[in-house]
């Protein structure tokens, strides 16, 4: 019933005890998994060899070379054998019941976008229970979401075009909305997203914070309703604060303070925290401002 697409690239340690979270899992409908190797130049290929050996379930794999997380994910629909498709992320480890809780969700006649909470942990030890806190609207949100194959086709699956970081999924998630797909928040659906504290250099993580603000304009382009306007901050007051709180020399004070070890860890992170936020705001802004001329 349930095909587990992962998209992945040079993430190997994390993906090895992603597939041994799924090796446990109780659930009573057949499964398969499917991993999109997006450009990895590390061994993910052979892990995935190795594990195909042993793995209780159909184990497959496929290449992607060009980065691309849209195009990937597409790769692994369209191979997939099972009429309800369920997307986590490489980073997570899963309890034994996620895939029962998807597979239950999702015994209605009606299309539904399925999610579950999504529990941000330090490390792989960090188990606690879901409370109201993890609760999320979001409609489709690829780290953890369910649905049917047939309505992610009958679109065209993801828009390739979004080939930078961020967004993707909501704009399919729009899509789907439109289509008559409804949503449905299943509270056993949970799984466990690793975060430890020394994770991604703030390079890469500034990197992705402007390819985000980039990909933003790309879904206005698309969509110009005040939800979408109001998600990704491209409205009149966020503009105007960013101007206002954070000019350019403000951004270049910021970016002094945030790696520089000889001033306290709390202002380092606040001067990162608004560093990040000003680099996202202005990239939103100019490119909003260019395509509007």
């Amino acid at each position: 019933m349930l095909s587990v697409i992962i998209a992945t690239k040079d993430r190997a340690p994390l993906l090895a005890r992603a597939l041994c979270s799924l090796q446990r899992q109780r659930v009573a409908v057949p499964f398969e998994v499917i991993v999109v190797d997006n450009g990895s130049s590390d061994d993910t290929a052979s892990l995935i060899a190795a594990r195909r050996a042993t793995a209780p379930f159909p184990l497959r794999s496929l290449f992607v070379g060009e980065p691309n997380r849209a195009a990937a994910r597409n790769a692994g629909i369209a191979a997939a054998s099972q009429p309800v498709v369920v997307f986590v992320d490489d980073d997570v480890w899963l309890p034994e019941g996620f895939l029962a809780a998807h597979a239950a969700a999702q015994r209605r006649a009606h299309p539904r976008a399925v999610s579950g909470p999504i529990l941000n942990v330090p490390s792989y030890e960090a188990r606690p229970r879901p409370t109201l806190l993890n609760y999320s609207n979001a409609f489709f949100c690829t780290c953890n979401v369910s649905v049917p194959r047939a309505s992610l086709l009958a679109l065209g699956g993801f828009d390739a075009r979004f080939n930078l970081y961020g967004w993707e999924d909501t704009e399919l998630g729009l899509r789907l909305r439109r289509s008559g797909v409804r949503r449905a928040f299943a509270w056993n659906a949970y799984l466990y997203h690793i975060k430890p504290p020394a994770g991604e250099s703030f390079d890469v993580v500034l990197g992705k914070t402007v390819e985000r603000a980039t990909m933003a304009v790309r879904l206005l382009e698309r969509d110009r309703s005040w939800r979408t306007r109001l998600a990704t901050g491209a409205y009149a007051a966020n503009l105007w604060r960013a101007r206002v709180v954070m000019p350019r020399w403000a951004l270049d004070l910021y970016g002094r303070l945030a790696n520089d070890e000889r001033f306290p860890r709390a202002l380092r992170r606040f001067a990162r925290s608004q560093l990040l936020d000003g680099a996202y705001t202005a990239t939103l802004q100019r490119l909003v401002g260019e395509a509007r001329r």
